[in-house]
């Protein structure tokens, strides 16, 4: 028999512990941005058992009350006994926050090459697309995002359901044949003593598991693991430590596409592991709603303190339409890989969205949150621009 084609992502709700770190960095992001939209943060997060720790970096007009936005954070998730993995009301909260370091900042407010703004940080980003989901995602992805989310919106909905804030899924699609299937969904969340785990099953298989999937309108043929260790009552920053930027995959494109390295939460515009990663995910995407390929990668790279990306890579994994060339003719002509470029095409000083909001179930292809970088204003414009080409 052939060996399946098969391919996993995995996702995280809004109380795992790594998650709870990067809310709280997004939150004081959020909040510095509010009162002084030129507001520079990187923001460290840790969670231990009754413990948060928060360090870093912020320069702002403003001096954010860190630890009530900690509590706050706590309290939306619903961590309000230490026995279920932290109090939000009696935890310990250490603050290790200093301003930006001037070496930096002299870089990042007037360029090496004389732009308004220099890249915060060296590094390299990654942005995908492909025809494979109506959002223009990978679909095991976002498959597991919907997982966690919609079991996170249950919990908060029916208080006495049992379910505790933290959960993780996993999805595995069969890509053998023409039509994806599902092959595998695996499903852990942590839960009160009370609830046997046979009760649980058929909670999250009625409630999360049966619904999402339909939704897909997929197989149902599939196989399913619920808490395959038999017991999660344990959890949260009781269970584990959790740490900020610990979840890139999650946080973009779940492994089907490189990841430079570079986390997100806590950090403003001018730190080119989030804003670049945003741009390169929005010239992915409008590429391909341009029909110039089926699946595109892009690659940019950048130097501490200089404005215009080191360089800028393409991948079409065969799937091109017109020559890479072009697509890459369309990359640097159409599209301002610059941070000032970037941070005002966005308007990611003064924006629509919070930025805590993007710190769980993905920073891409959210159908809930209105985000510039999903726009595709540029389909015809790269239309046009390659019919000249040709």
């Amino acid at each position: 028999m052939e060996p399946k084609i098969l391919f996993t992502s995995e996702a995280v709700s809004e109380g795992h512990p790594d998650k709870i770190c990067d809310q709280i960095a997004d939150a004081v992001l959020d909040e510095c941005l509010y009162f002084d939209k030129n507001s520079r943060t990187a923001v460290e997060v840790m969670v231990t058992n009754q413990k948060v720790v928060i360090a870093g970096e912020v320069t702002s007009s403003h001096t954010p009350d860190y630890k009530e936005i900690a509590r706050n954070i706590l309290r939306k998730i619903g961590y309000f006994d230490a026995k279920n993995g932290i109090d939000a009301d009696t935890c310990d909260i250490e603050v290790y926050v200093t301003a930006q370091s001037p070496d930096i900042a002299q870089g990042v407010n007037k360029s090496y090459d004389h732009q308004s703004i220099g890249a915060g940080d060296q590094g390299i980003m990654f942005g995908y697309a492909s025809i494979e989901t109506e959002n223009l995602m990978p679909l095991p992805i976002v498959m597991a995002h919907k997982l966690v989310r919609t079991a996170s919106i249950y919990r908060h909905e029916h208080p006495s359901c049992h379910l505790c804030p933290d959960m993780k899924s996993q999805v595995t699609i069969d890509y053998s044949n023409q039509e994806p299937r599902i092959d595998t969904i695996v499903f852990s969340t942590q839960h009160e003593e009370c609830i046997s785990l046979d009760e649980l099953k058929e909670l999250v298989l009625s409630n999360v598991i049966f619904p999402v999937v339909e939704s897909f309108g997929m197989n149902k043929d599939f196989k399913v693991l619920i808490n395959p260790t038999g017991r999660f009552v344990l959890g949260g920053p009781a269970g584990d430590t959790g740490v900020t930027g610990r979840k890139i995959i999650v946080d973009t494109y779940g492994g089907s596409c490189p990841h430079g390295g570079g986390a997100f939460s806590g950090k403003d515009a001018t730190k080119v592991d989030r804003s670049a990663t945003y741009a390169a995910r929005y010239a992915a995407k409008n590429i391909v709603a341009a029909n110039l390929a089926d699946k595109v990668q892009i690659q940019l790279s950048y130097a501490i303190g200089v404005s215009e990306p080191v360089s800028i890579a393409v991948e079409t994994f065969n799937t091109e339409k017109v020559s890479k060339d072009s697509i890459l003719k369309v990359l640097y002509n159409l599209f301002d890989f610059t941070p000032a470029g970037i941070i005002n095409k966005f308007k990611m000083n003064t924006p629509s969205f919070k930025y805590q909001d993007l710190s769980n179930y993905g920073h891409f292809g959210r159908p809930d949150i209105k985000l510039p970088w999903e726009e595709l204003d540029k389909v015809v414009e790269i239309q046009d621009f390659v019919n000249k080409l040709n």
